[in-house]
């Protein structure tokens, strides 16, 4: 028997895919471009927005007969057993394979923002956690677990991560953000995205782009970003993990920008994505993105209008449905208002991808379901590592802080005792179990009362909810304070409930009008300190809260951001001594909670001054966090060939400068310090931030061990979007910034870019290469 050239692996990917689609109909090209999502809700109850609205009915049986392009959230859209979850999906695939002509499976794809979100799968630290880690490797081994989870039970394509940088706190979406800086953004979310696509998981980025940027922090507002926003802040995180990271999927965001919804903007999915980057993977909508064309954006008249604009724009496959894609796109291109060449363009990249995973060779089989772990012990121990390195101590008094073993502990507040209030929006028991109250959450999830009560055995420990979390019940007030004022120090666990649409005070759809503590939190908090016990604060939140109310009256602060099913032990961890907390901010601590959604971000005018009464200056800074030992850092060091004048060390505006220090941990006990490189500009053409972080280095520290960090900074990381919207270098002043956070300098290297103007391509230099040596 002749194989078909499409079926031999020995070909060229492209010559296959070419010779399939030859013997394709237009019905069978077209179905590779939606999805379904079998057993989704289509009665109102979904977790997605307008989910109702937007699903369209099909017959399963007819509907394979032509192929699939995706199987959408097997696992994530109700309680199945792993193995159960496999086998079903191995079946699903099979009637695929069988029904269709060509035999063709479907990418099953599953969200993956916090850990696979499925039952009984582990539940990692938020992705604000892992920016707080300030620790890329560790999040690529993150990555790779999940990928490996992932593919064990027949999946392909993960629906993460978001590169969105946080441009306003008060939008709910923050917790899934990795935070206020598009370097730390970029570098994190690449090395996800390297861990994800090692395991052999195609990595999907998302929101593409500005939707963080949303009018008022509403979500799916329009973006009013001008194109320096866009082009040095939105956009870096992207380019570096499509570059570095080797993403082969991108998602298309809901928002608007400037009157252009993404979904029907080819400037930026085809001419800056394709034509500019070079990106050869697929395009997929946002759920729903393409209907909403129509329905939202009101930019097409009909479901044909928006599969056309989308196709044209650039989007390959419509997810989770086939709303737009299906009949009317088929209608539509019979009736010639559609060129079938869209078709065949989109359907091209699908099928290269689906040659990529092995899905158009003959000998391909779905997994089987066997024995299925999706939270083993080497699972817990990494989410354990992740939330303990994420945990930032904010601040503490003498004394407070590590608490002593055998003391009086008032534990008191609403997130104390409930093992949700370390989970995100996106992870399963918050995803997708508030609709299944009776199923189990299916991991262990230790609160933070029962992990001290472990953590401290010999403390005398007791506990008062004191409120609810966003309620105005004050009726536990009094038992709270009761409970405080018997102790030596009182814990009080405050801050979100994750949710969905309203459900809850952080995740998606959950924006708040300032940046307040929810309901009456931040009342209880004022009563437990008027007892004069000393008050340790702990927050487990998506997003930060203001604090400034609360600044110098409290015994010690504690922020983790959703640490996943290992923070309670984690946060106990910290709190004992038993963990040395190294968590630095990924987004600044505000000082008051209305008028000032701030990121660290700005230029001079958005600073304080004596234009305006109102002070946006954080209470603490991006890059903030304390440690429970100490560390000197030694006078900075310049190459010994380098000579300097007034203006600082001259380099041309291609060169580069080695900048280095030693830091040494002086405490009795090992810790880590995070080095941080800021850039100054001091005079540019456009207005710059004051600060944007450049590079940064975590340093593991036994006590008295030095460590040298050399960040090899080049004119590259000084680039910008100039007044005609061409990125620049530009001659002139710097100053090189080595920090603890954004607002504590230890040393500054001064450098003078000499030479002309130069426009760097997109092979420049997107991150500050560093070199650690150990010094005696």
């Amino acid at each position: 028997m002749t194989t078909a050239p499409w079926r031999d692996p020995a070909l060229p990917a492209a010559t296959r895919v070419d010779d399939l689609l030859s013997r394709m109909t237009l019905e069978e090209k077209t179905a590779q471009l939606y999805g379904v999502w079998v057993g989704a809700d289509t009665d109102g109850g979904g977790v997605a927005p307008l989910q109702s609205e937007m699903s369209s009915s099909y017959d399963w049986d007819e509907l394979i007969t032509r192929g699939l392009g995706q199987l959408t959230r097997s696992f994530g859209t109700a309680p199945v057993d792993p193995a159960l979850g496999a086998q079903a999906l191995a079946r699903a695939q099979r009637r695929i394979v069988e029904a269709s002509r060509f035999g063709i499976p479907a990418v099953a794809h599953e969200e993956c923002l916090a850990g696979f979100t499925a039952w009984q799968a582990t539940a990692y630290p938020v992705p604000l956690s892992w920016g707080a880690t300030f620790h890329p490797e560790l999040v690529e081994e993150l990555g790779r677990r999940i990928g490996e989870d992932l593919r064990s039970v027949g999946v392909h394509q993960g629906l993460a991560p978001v590169l969105d940088v946080v441009r306003d706190l008060r939008w709910g979406r923050v917790e899934e953000t990795i935070g206020e800086d598009p370097y730390l953004v970029g570098t994190v979310a690449t090395a996800y995205v390297r861990g994800l696509e090692s395991a052999g998981i195609v990595a999907t980025l998302k929101h593409f782009a500005g939707y963080a940027a949303s009018a008022g922090a509403r979500n799916l507002a329009p973006v009013r970003a001008g194109v320096r926003e866009l082009s040095d802040i939105t956009l870096p995180p992207f380019e570096m993990a499509l570059r570095e990271g080797g993403a082969r999927s991108v998602m298309a965001a809901y928002n608007d920008t400037d009157g252009v919804p993404a979904s029907a903007d080819p400037q930026l999915l085809t001419e800056l994505l394709r034509d500019e980057w070079g990106f050869t993977g697929t395009v997929v909508s946002d759920y729903f993105g393409v209907g909403f064309l129509q329905t939202l954006h009101r930019v097409a008249g009909t479901e044909a209008e928006a599969a056309h604009k989308a196709l044209e724009a650039g989007i390959d496959v419509e997810l989770p449905t086939l709303k737009c894609y299906g009949e009317p796109l088929v209608a539509a291109v019979r009736a010639g208002t559609v060129p079938e060449s869209l078709i065949d363009r989109a359907a091209r990249r699908v099928l290269l991808q689906k040659c990529g995973l092995g899905l158009l060779d003959e000998d391909w089989r779905p997994e089987t379901g066997r024995t299925v772990d999706l939270d083993s012990a080497g699972n817990r121990a990494l989410a354990r590592r992740l939330a303990e390195e994420s945990v930032v101590l904010l601040d503490t008094a003498d004394g407070v802080l590590p608490l002593a073993p055998d003391t009086r502990i008032a534990v008191v507040g609403p997130r104390a005792d409930d093992p949700l209030a370390m989970l995100g929006c996106y992870s399963f028991p918050s995803h997708v179990l508030t609709h299944h109250p009776e199923v189990p959450a299916g991991v262990d999830i230790p609160t933070v009362l029962d992990s001290l009560r472990a953590e401290l055995p010999d403390a005398k420990v007791t506990f008062a909810q004191g409120c609810g979390v966003s309620d105005a019940d004050r009726s536990g007030f009094e038992e709270a304070v009761a409970r405080a004022a018997e102790a030596d120090v009182c814990v009080a666990v405050l801050g979100d409930r994750a949710g969905l649409f309203g459900q809850g005070t952080s995740g998606e759809g959950c924006d708040v009008a300032d940046l307040g503590l929810p309901g009456v939190q931040g009342e209880l908090l004022d009563a437990l300190v008027a007892t004069g016990v000393p008050v340790v604060l702990v927050l487990l939140t998506g997003r930060p809260y203001a604090l400034g109310r609360w600044q110098d009256r409290l015994g010690g602060v504690v922020q983790a951001f959703f640490p996943g099913e290992e923070g309670g032990p984690a946060v106990a961890g910290v709190l004992s001594g038993r963990v040395c907390p190294s968590g630095r901010l990924p987004v600044s601590v505000p000082r008051d909670p209305g008028g000032q959604p701030w990121t660290y971000l700005q230029p001079p005018l958005g600073l304080a001054g004596e234009v305006s009464s109102l002070d946006p200056t954080p209470l603490y800074p991006f890059g903030h966090g304390r440690s429970y030992t100490s560390f000197d850092w030694e006078p900075a060091e310049v190459p010994e060939t380098e000579t300097g004048t007034g203006t600082g060390t001259e380099i041309g505006t291609a060169g580069s400068y080695d900048v280095s220090v030693t830091v040494r941990n002086t405490g009795a006990r090992a810790g880590a310090e995070v080095v941080q490189l800021y850039l100054h500009d001091p005079v540019a053409s456009v207005t710059r931030p004051d600060v944007r972080l450049i590079g940064y280095q975590r340093l593991d520290l036994a006590p008295g061990e030095a460590r040298r960090v050399t960040f090899r900074f080049h004119a590259d990381l000084s680039a910008f979007t100039d007044r005609t919207g061409t990125r620049i270098v530009e001659p002139g002043a710097l100053e090189l910034r080595l920090a603890a956070s954004s607002a504590d300098v230890r040393h500054t290297a001064r450098l003078n870019l000499t030479g002309p103007v130069r426009k760097p391509g997109t092979d420049r230099r997107m991150r500050c290469e560093t070199e650690v040596a150990q010094v005696s």
